[in-house]
């Protein structure tokens, strides 16, 4: 057993932000940071366009950004929250500037400025195009220097442990659920271990494995979402996920494609079809640069229409000093499959991105387990709505962090790690005698999401995927009950949680409305709603 004050579990920019905080202000009290990966294993690693922040008062405004946001979010934004953290975020950006994160200039020392689809002016502030990495680079090594935080690595969380871990019977109805701490099976002694903890904030990221192709590193299986559901807290609007237009198309690849920023389309980038014809203009007046949901169907009609499998990204008009130097990462990527971007456009279609929806928070990053706090992807806070506006994600991560650390740090001197929880109880299982059980359930969890529950949707291909589910999570939980826990068998767990909370809050939305479009009910609905789960 180990005792914590704060336990962090994520190392991605919403957990590493927060744990700073936390640590800066309680030099004297424990910091622990865990991660079921390597600790730069991140979703912020691998985002390349940037950060969306109003930094040019002159030619840009808050309104502006706030409204891009509404708009994108297609009616379910909170407006409350917009504001938030478009007033906020400037300040964050400013304090990671300040723990060392570098941004690319102009000569003048003003800060280069892209325009992402959705956006209304150009307010994304960037490192190349790999800014996710130049990010978590500084936070890593500004926690580094801090005495009082220990990250440790190769760490699978179970369990977050509740009143029901005491013998209590814990219900959604349950008032007041408490979290106490969490399981955690250590991958280099393959032990179940108790970490006792005062509090709590999950930031484990998405969920963009429970797909077969997706841009979201392999650690991205829903886990945080799936340890709030299993605890009896509230989970809403999972059917939102969004899928990037432009991941990079390889032939036969499945689970992480290499993407293709938004900001290339910002920078003149034309989407072509089959036949060569730019086709936004039909889709959308704002043609390529054009919200994600709008973007990544218009490429899915497409493909449809012409019976192809990708789209293609037309950069033949660019110069290649003026794509290497903000697109350096995707000029080589490009190069190392034989596409010269200066001759051969680039084959592009949608995949699995980024989830909208996630665990139920409120103003300050609290769920409704007390002393649990939740930010960054895994999260729902009322920010994006039906649909993420680009580069609003990573400047959300660090507002919600920052407001996580105001609000525990008021509280954190009055709660007491509670003593005599049980340990974990392995009793009756034994090794799994055949990993294929696991490979075989999660190709299949991954195909019927692709086939049903994607870019377009209907109420029989839902029915069917709950079907499947249904099957999948019954031979699962009979595994999991009979045998000795291994990471793939709870990532498994996880991403079929995940996904049946994607199938139920996509077969309780009746009507069309950002990133969930049902062919049966094509329309808005005149009630706006979130699905609570």
């Amino acid at each position: 057993m180990r005792q914590t004050d704060f336990l962090v579990i994520g190392s991605g920019i919403a957990g590493l932000t927060y744990a700073l905080k936390v640590a800066q202000d309680f030099p004297d009290k424990k910091i622990l940071v865990m991660t079921k990966a390597a600790a730069d294993e991140t979703n912020t690693k691998y985002a390349q366009g940037g950060v969306a922040v109003v930094n040019d008062l002159e030619n840009d405004s808050f309104e502006k950004h706030i409204g891009d946001t509404l708009i994108a979010g297609d009616g379910l934004c909170n407006p409350q929250v917009v504001e938030i953290v478009i007033k906020e975020g400037p300040d964050r950006v400013r304090e990671l500037i300040e723990w060392g994160a570098q941004f690319d200039k102009e000569k003048d020392g003003d800060y280069k400025l892209g325009k992402e689809g959705g956006h209304s002016e150009f307010r994304i502030i960037h490192h190349k195009d790999i800014t996710g990495f130049e990010m978590e680079r500084a936070l890593l090594e500004a926690v580094s220097r801090q005495k009082n935080i220990e990250i440790i690595k190769h760490c699978f969380v179970v369990d977050i442990i509740t009143q029901h871990h005491l013998g209590y019977l814990v219900t959604k109805a349950t008032p007041d659920i408490e979290c106490y701490g969490v399981y955690v099976l250590n991958l280099l002694t393959s032990r179940i271990e108790k970490i006792v903890t005062k509090t709590t904030l999950l930031a484990t990221g998405g969920n963009g494995q429970v797909y077969r192709t997706t841009t979201n590193p392999s650690i991205a299986t829903g886990d945080g979402v799936a340890m709030v559901y299993r605890a009896k807290g509230r989970i809403e609007n999972m059917e939102f996920i969004q899928f990037h237009p432009t991941a990079l198309y390889e032939a036969g690849l499945r689970g992480q494609a290499f993407l293709i920023t938004e900001a290339v389309r910002g920078d003149g980038g034309i989407l072509r079809n089959k036949e060569g014809e730019a086709f936004m203009q039909r889709y959308d007046e704002r043609k390529d640069l054009a919200p994600r949901d709008i973007v990544a169907r218009a490429i899915d009609s497409e493909m449809k229409r012409t019976g192809t499998e990708h789209v293609w990204l037309d950069c033949r008009h660019f110069t290649k000093e003026k794509f290497t130097e903000h697109f350096p990462n995707i000029y080589q990527k490009c190069l190392s499959i034989g596409i010269d971007i200066t001759i051969s456009m680039i084959p592009v279609a949608p995949a699995a991105h980024y989830s909208c929806g996630g665990i139920k928070v409120d103003q300050w990053g609290r769920s409704s387990i007390k002393n649990l706090y939740a930010c960054g992807e895994c999260s729902s806070t009322g920010l994006h709505g039906a649909n993420r506006l680009a580069s609003n994600s990573l400047l959300e991560a660090m507002v919600f962090a920052h407001r996580c650390y105001i609000d525990i740090k008021e509280k954190i001197e009055d709660i007491e790690n509670v003593k005599d929880l049980p340990d974990w109880n392995a009793t009756g299982t034994s090794e799994p005698k055949e990993m294929i059980l696991i490979t075989q359930s999660l190709k299949e969890l991954q195909q019927v999401m692709s086939d049903y529950v994607g870019i377009v949707r209907n109420d029989i291909r839902l029915q069917r995927a709950m079907k499947r589910l249904d099957l999948l999570w019954e031979e699962t939980e009979k595994l999991y009950e009979s045998s000795s826990v291994s990471p793939q068998l709870l990532e498994l767990r996880n991403m079929i949680t995940t996904g049946y909370l994607i199938v139920k809050g996509a077969a309780f939305r009746k009507e069309s409305r950002g990133l969930h479009y049902n062919t049966d009910y094509p329309g808005k609905s005149e009630l706006v709603q979130n699905i609570v789960l």
